[in-house]
C-alpha cells in the first residue's frame, strides 16, 4: 500500500517578554533563525493553491491571498528534506514533505521537531531568551492551534461517501491517538482528564473553516496535485503527538482506511446521532466503552467502532497483496485495541495521553495537590515543549520509559534528505544542486532562475513521480539549473 501522506504541525509560541506579545513577529522572527537554510531568497509558489474551493462543489466567496516576494520570503522557508517551514496565521507552522509511509512520516514529522527546536535556541540566542514552543494544541486559555494530516485519494471517490466512511472512525480514533489534556476548554462540559487536545473545539461536523465553527471533516479541495485525477483528504480533526506510536497509528491506520474507500471496499455502516457531541463523549471516557448513541436507535463505543473497522480492514487485505509496512500497521493496531480494551494503563509507555495521565497522577499524589493546582497545568504544557531539556516528553525518551519506533540516525536524516518514494526526492535534490537558481517552489512545482526573462517552472503535478528511481539519472551529471531544464525539454 503506497499511500501519498504528510502532516502539517502549528507550534504555540510563549513568551515572558511583555514587548514581545505580536505572535505573527515572533512567528516570523522564529523561522528566520533556522541554520540550515540554502535557499533563503526563494519564495513560495502560490499559483496551484486554492483554499476557497470547497468539497461538496462551491467556492466560497473570498479574496486569495497572495503575499508580495518579499513578504513571501519572510513567511516561507524552503527545508532540504523538501519540507516547509512557515507562518500560518499567527503560528510558526511546518509541513512534512510528501510521504509514503506511516513509518517514513513518523520520521519526518519528528524532524520538524529538531528543526524548530533549533529554530527556538537561534531565536533565544538572538532575542536575549524568554521564548518557549510547544508541540500541541492548547495554549490551555481557550485558543486551539491545529495540527492537520493529508491524505492523496481518487478524484473518482464522491465526497459524500468519505465523509460517511471516516466520519465514525475519526470520533473514535483519540483513543490510540489523543495527546492527553487536562481540564476542559470552549464552554464544553466540565472535566478532570480528558483523552484528546482538539475534542472542546469542534462545532459542527463537515466545513471549510479551520478556525471557527471547526468541523470535524474539512471540506477543502486544494489537492497540490493533477484536480482531475486526485482529491485531498486534509484532516484537521487529530492532536499533535510527541509519542512516536500515537502518530504511526494515527496516520497508519488513517491510510487503511483511505486506501479501502479509494477501492470501494466496505467500510462499517455507522451512523453516530451526533458526530460533535460523541467526540467530546469520547474524549473524557477513560474507559472507553461510553455509550455513542446511532442515528437509528441503538448504541455503540469507541473501541467497538475501532474494532469494526480494523474487521473490515482484514477482510480488504485478506484478497490482496499485504506489505510489511501494511501488515505492522494492522498488527499494532490490533494489539493496542486489545490492550485498551484489558487495560489503558499498560499502555504507559506507548501511548501519549495514558503516558501523560501517569505521570500527573504521579505528580498529583506525591504533592498533594488537586488536578486543578497550576502546576498540573504547567505539565500539560511541559509534556509538549520541544526543547530536549525541558520537554516532559522527552525526559520519557532518556529514562527509556516511551517505546520507539525510531532511531535518533533516522530522525537526523530525515531532517536534511527528502523522502525517495515521492516527488518529494527531486524537489529536495534541486534545492541541494542548485540553491542559487531556486526562483521559488510548492508542492506541484519547482522555479528557476536562469538569468532568462521569465522564470522556468517545472511542474510536479504526479505526487508519485519524481522519486529517487525516475529522477536519478536525470540528474547525474548535470551541474547547473539551466542543463537540467535543456535535459527536460528534450
Amino acid at each position: 500500500m503506497q499511500r501519498i501522506i504528510g502532516t502539517e504541525t502549528e507550534f504555540g509560541v510563549a513568551s515572558r517578554h511583555v514587548h514581545a506579545s505580536d505572535p505573527v513577529e515572533n512567528s516570523l522572527q522564529l523561522i528566520s533563525q533556522y541554520p540550515s537554510l540554502i535557499a533563503p531568497r526563494a519564495i513560495w509558489d502560490y499559483e496551484n493553491e486554492n483554499p476557497l474551493r470547497d468539497a461538496r462543489g462551491f467556492e466560497v466567496e473570498g479574496e486569495r491571498e497572495c503575499p508580495g516576494p518579499e513578504y513571501n520570503r519572510a513567511l516561507n522557508k524552503l527545508l532540504t528534506n523538501a519540507g516547509r517551514l512557515y507562518v500560518d496565521g499567527a503560528h510558526p507552522e511546518y509541513s512534512t514533505p510528501e510521504c509514503s509511509t506511516a513509518r517514513e512520516l513518523v520520521a519526518y514529522e519528528r524532524a520538524g521537531e529538531l528543526i524548530a527546536a533549533k529554530c527556538l535556541k537561534a531565536m533565544n540566542r538572538t532575542m536575549g531568551g524568554g521564548y518557549v514552543l510547544y508541540k500541541n494544541n492548547s495554549d490551555g486559555k481557550g485558543n486551539s492551534y491545529g495540527y492537520h494530516e493529508n491524505y492523496l485519494m481518487n478524484r473518482s471517490v464522491p465526497f459524500d461517501v468519505i465523509l460517511q466512511g471516516v466520519l465514525p472512525f475519526f470520533v473514535s480514533r483519540p483513543i490510540f491517538a489523543g495527546a492527553g489534556k487536562v481540564g476542559a476548554e470552549n464552554g464544553a462540559a466540565p472535566a478532570t482528564y480528558q483523552i484528546s487536545q482538539r475534542a472542546d473545539f469542534f462545532e459542527c461536523v463537515a466545513d471549510l473553516n479551520t478556525m471557527v465553527k471547526r468541523p470535524l471533516i474539512n471540506t477543502r479541495d486544494e489537492p497540490h496535485a493533477d484536480a482531475a485525477r486526485f482529491r485531498r483528504l486534509h484532516v484537521i480533526v487529530g492532536d499533535a503527538n510527541m509519542a512516536e506510536l500515537s502518530t504511526y497509528l494515527k496516520v497508519g491506520t488513517t491510510a487503511i482506511v483511505t486506501h479501502m474507500l479509494d477501492e470501494g471496499a466496505d467500510v462499517p455502516a455507522l451512523v453516530l446521532e451526533n458526530p460533535v457531541e460523541a467526540v467530546k463523549i469520547v474524549s473524557r471516557d477513560l474507559t472507553m466503552k461510553a455509550d455513542l448513541k446511532l442515528s437509528r436507535g441503538g448504541a455503540t463505543n469507541a473501541l467497538a467502532i475501532q474494532r469494526a473497522y480494523l474487521r473490515a480492514a482484514h477482510d480488504f487485505y485478506a484478497c490482496r497483496e499485504l506489505s510489511p509496512a501494511t501488515k505492522d500497521v494492522l498488527v499494532r493496531w490490533e494489539s493496542v485495541l486489545d490492550t485498551l480494551e484489558r487495560d489503558p494503563r499498560q499502555l504507559v509507555a506507548e501511548l501519549d495521553w495514558v503516558a501523560k495521565q501517569q505521570m500527573i497522577e504521579s505528580y498529583v499524589e506525591r504533592k498533594g495537590c488537586g488536578w486543578d493546582d497550576p502546576r498540573v497545568a504547567l505539565m500539560d504544557l511541559q509534556y509538549h515543549d520541544v526543547r530536549p531539556d525541558k520537554g516532559l516528553y522527552y525526559t520519557l525518551e532518556r529514562s527509556r520509559r516511551i517505546e520507539r519506533l525510531l532511531d535518533d540516525e533516522e530522525i537526523a536524516n530525515a531532517e536534511f534528505h527528502a523522502p525517495r518514494g515521492t516527488r518529494a526526492y527531486f524537489r529536495g535534490a534541486c534545492l541541494r544542486k542548485f540553491p542559487v537558481q531556486i526562483y521559488g517552489a510548492s508542492w506541484t512545482s519547482v522555479l528557476f532562475d536562469v538569468g532568462d526573462v521569465s522564470v522556468k517552472r517545472v511542474p510536479l503535478m504526479d505526487p508519485l513521480r519524481g522519486t529517487q528511481d525516475l529522477t536519478n539519472e536525470l540528474l547525474e551529471g548535470v551541474e547547473t539549473a539551466q542543463q537540467l531544464l535543456e535535459r527536460l525539454s528534450v
